[in-house]
C-alpha cells in the first residue's frame, strides 16, 4: 500500500518539473531504467514469449506433419531380401527411402481447446508482467521518496546548525558584554553538536538511498546518480468521507492487472477440463506416405529362345513338334535409378483410435484439472478479500491523515506562537537559553511532523484515486 502511494504521488510531482541535463535522473528516467535492466522484469518478458510460444505451437498442430527418412546398410546371414521379399543367405547392401505425411481431423477438440488455452494464458501473462513492473516502479519510487525525504532532512539539519551557529555568536556577543553569564554559550554548543549528528546521520541516509535505488535499477554502484527534486506542493483541501467503499472497490476490480490476469487463469483451468475429457474420445487421422527401396543383389533375367520338342499320337501315328520358348538364361544387376523407380509405392488411408482402457490415467487428468479449476476459483476470491482490504485501509487512511495533517496545523501555530514569545524574552533576558532552545526544538518537530502529514495526506488520497481509476495529477 504505501509503495503505491509513493509511485502515484511522486509521478504526479515530476510531471510538473522541467528537463534536465542528461546527467540527471527522473523518476521517470529511472523506472524506465530499471524495466530494461531489471531481471524481474525480464523473466516476466521471457514468460510472455513462451506462452506466445506455445500459441504458435497449439496453433500449427492443425497442420499436417511431414517426414522424410532414409536408411541404408548391410545384411547378413539368412536375411530377406527387401526387393523380392524372399530368403537369401548372401551379402546384402540394401537403401531405403521414404516419405509420410499425417494430419489429426478429429481429436475431441482437443486441439481447438488448446489454441483457446494458449491466447488466454498469453494474456495472462501480459497482465502479469504488467503487474510486475508495477511492482518495480512502486519500489523505484519508494527508493527516489526515501532520497527526497533523506535530502530534506539533510537541509533541515544544515539549516538548524547554521541557526545555532548564528544563536552562538550572539549569545557570545551578550557574554562579552555581561548581559549573560558565560555559560548560557553551553547550551548552544550542545544544540550545535547535535545538529552536526544530524547532518552525518542525514548524508548517511541520502548516500543509503542512492545505493538502494542503484541496486534495484541494476545500476553500477559506482555510477554518479543524481535525482532530479520535484517542486513544492499543497495538500489537497479534499473531503476523505467522500470516499464509498463499493464505489472505489468496483472500480479497482477493473484497474488492477492482477485482478484480470487472475479471472483469466480461472478461464484457462477452465479450459483443462476440456483438454482432460478429451482423452476419453476418439481420435481421427488422415495418413499417406511415399517409399521405395534398393537392394545390392536384385537381378533382372535375361530371355533366350529355347525350342523343345514333343511327340504326340495322332490316328495312331507319332507326330513330333518342336516349339520355341522365351525362358530366362541369365541374370543382370539392376541399377539404382531402376530400382528406385520400380520399386516406388504408395499409401493412403485413415486411423482411427478409440480409447477403451488407459490405466485411469483420463480419469486422473480429469480429476486434477477439476481440481485446479476450484484452487484458482478459491485463488481469485482471495486476490478480490485482500484488494477489498487493501481499499478500505486506503481510505481509512486518507480519513486518519487528514485527521493527523488538521492536528499537525494546530501544533506549528502553536508552536510558533510559542517560539515568537520565547524569542521576544530570550531577546529581553526575561528567559535562559535552554528555554529558548526547548521552544525552538519544538516547533521545528511540530513543523516536521506537519510536513510529514501532509505529504501522507496526498499519498492516501492519490492511493483512492489509483484504485478509482482516475487520472493522477495535481490541481
Amino acid at each position: 500500500m504505501t509503495r503505491k502511494i509513493t509511485l502515484l504521488l511522486v509521478l504526479a510531482l515530476f510531471a510538473l518539473v522541467p528537463s534536465f541535463a542528461q546527467t540527471n535522473w527522473t523518476l521517470e528516467r529511472c523506472i524506465e531504467y530499471a524495466q530494461q535492466n531489471s531481471l524481474t522484469a525480464k523473466q516476466a518478458s521471457y514468460n510472455i514469449q513462451n506462452t506466445e510460444l506455445t500459441q504458435q505451437l497449439n496453433q500449427y498442430s492443425r497442420l499436417p506433419n511431414v517426414s522424410a527418412r532414409a536408411s541404408a546398410g548391410y545384411q547378413f546371414g539368412r536375411t530377406i531380401d527387401p526387393t523380392t521379399n524372399s530368403f537369401n543367405n548372401q551379402r546384402i547392401g540394401f537403401n531405403s527411402y521414404s516419405v509420410d505425411a499425417g494430419v489429426t481431423l478429429y481429436s475431441g477438440n482437443r486441439i481447438n481447446n488448446a489454441i483457446k488455452q494458449s491466447k488466454v494464458n498469453t494474456r495472462a501473462a501480459r497482465l502479469e508482467a504488467e503487474n510486475v513492473v508495477n511492482n518495480l516502479s512502486l519500489d523505484i519510487a519508494a527508493a527516489y521518496l526515501n532520497i527526497l525525504l533523506a535530502q530534506d532532512q539533510l537541509t533541515n539539519a544544515q539549516k538548524s546548525l547554521e541557526l545555532s551557529q548564528n544563536q552562538l555568536e550572539q549569545t557570545d556577543k551578550l557574554i562579552k558584554a555581561g548581559a549573560l553569564p558565560p555559560n548560557d554559550r553551553l547550551d548552544f554548543l550542545s544544540q550545535i553538536a547535535i545538529n552536526e549528528q544530524a547532518i552525518i546521520e542525514a548524508q548517511n541516509a541520502v548516500t543509503i538511498g542512492l545505493l538502494s535505488l542503484k541496486q534495484l535499477m541494476e545500476l553500477d554502484p559506482n555510477t554518479d546518480l543524481k535525482i532530479v527534486r520535484p517542486g513544492e506542493i499543497e495538500a489537497p483541501a479534499e473531503d476523505p468521507y467522500q470516499y464509498a467503499l463499493e464505489e472505489v472497490y468496483t472500480a479497482a476490480l477493473q484497474t488492477q492487472p492482477q485482478i484480470r490476469a487472475s479471472d483469466l487463469r480461472l478461464e484457462s483451468a477452465e479450459l483443462s477440463k476440456n483438454i482432460a475429457q478429451a482423452g476419453y474420445l476418439p481420435t481421427l487421422n488422415l495418413f499417406g506416405s511415399l517409399s521405395t527401396n534398393y537392394s545390392s543383389v536384385a537381378r533382372s533375367p535375361i530371355y533366350g529362345t529355347v525350342t523343345s520338342s514333343q511327340q504326340v499320337t495322332i490316328d495312331g501315328t507319332p507326330v513330333t513338334f518342336e516349339i520355341d520358348n522365351e525362358v530366362p538364361v541369365d541374370f543382370e544387376s539392376i541399377n539404382f535409378s531402376d530400382q528406385v523407380n520400380e520399386n516406388f509405392g504408395q499409401t493412403v488411408g485413415l486411423s482411427l483410435n478409440v480409447p477403451i482402457y488407459s490405466n485411469h490415467s483420463n480419469k486422473i487428468e480429469s480429476e486434477r484439472a477439476h481440481l485446479n479449476v476450484l484452487n484458482q476459483q478459491v485463488s481469485n476470491r482471495q486476490m478480490r478479500q485482500q484488494l477489498k482490504a487493501d481499499v478500505q485501509r486506503a481510505i481509512a487512511d486518507a480519513r486518519a491523515s487528514k485527521e493527523s495533517m488538521d492536528a499537525a496545523e494546530r501544533s506549528v501555530e502553536a508552536a510558533q506562537a510559542a517560539f515568537d514569545n520565547a524569542q521576544k524574552r530570550f531577546d529581553l533576558g526575561a528567559i535562559n537559553t535552554l528555554e529558548f532552545t526547548t521552544a525552538r526544538n519544538t516547533l521545528d518537530r511540530a513543523q516536521v511532523d506537519l510536513i510529514r502529514a501532509k505529504y501522507q495526506y496526498l499519498f492516501n488520497l492519490k492511493t483512492v484515486d489509483f484504485y478509482l481509476g482516475r487520472e493522477i495529477k495535481l490541481d
